[in-house]
């Protein structure tokens, strides 16, 4: 792995892991459940100017990886809860990058944004620990991918997706010294 796609994946791309394992199940389900608060511990200090620093070159600042993540996990929510009740539903792709370039994730305080993260966090866990096996095979089709995977995997890759984009504000942080 080359300098940039150490900053750009500071954890390594999502690897396909046994899903299918109640352990690592749980593993999951446990950094749905904590990635808010782990979250909100990570930048609660951070002054707008540090809020506004790309976490690499050329890459989002603080500000709008925040949220991103809000969007994200929201967007993620719901595909659950459309393929717990719709068989293989199409999802609704949408341009991330053009959503971190709107207003309200370029200037606005991350309050708003991590009060949705944990909000949605906590629906999603409550959700997460009341599903049986047969609904975690449950599916949904992502149009761009031209695939179908099932929660298990979509789980095993949120999960990955909050550690992802931690490491990415947690190197900053070490980087700057702050």
């Amino acid at each position: 792995m080359n300098n940039t796609d150490t900053h750009k994946f500071p954890i390594g791309d999502f690897q396909e892991s046994d899903t299918g394992c109640d352990v690592e199940l749980d593993s999951h389900i446990k950094v749905i459940k904590n990635f808010p608060e782990k979250l909100k511990k990570l930048i609660e200090d951070f002054s707008d100017d540090q809020l506004d620093t790309p976490y690499w070159e050329g890459g989002w600042t603080v500000r709008q990886l925040v949220n991103h993540l809000a969007d994200s996990h929201a967007n993620s929510f719901i595909r659950f809860k459309l393929a717990l009740t719709e068989e293989n539903p199409t999802i609704k792709p949408y341009d991330e990058a053009k959503w971190a370039e709107l207003q309200d994730s370029l200037n606005m305080p991350v309050k708003p944004a991590m009060r949705m993260l944990k909000g949605i966090h906590q629906r999603w866990y409550v959700l997460l620990k009341t599903l049986t096996n047969k609904q975690f095979e449950r599916t949904f089709r992502h149009p761009e991918k031209n695939n179908d995977h099932n929660l298990r995997y979509y789980l095993a890759l949120y999960s990955w997706h909050c550690n992802h984009h931690y490491a990415h504000i947690q190197n900053l942080k070490k980087l700057k010294g702050w």
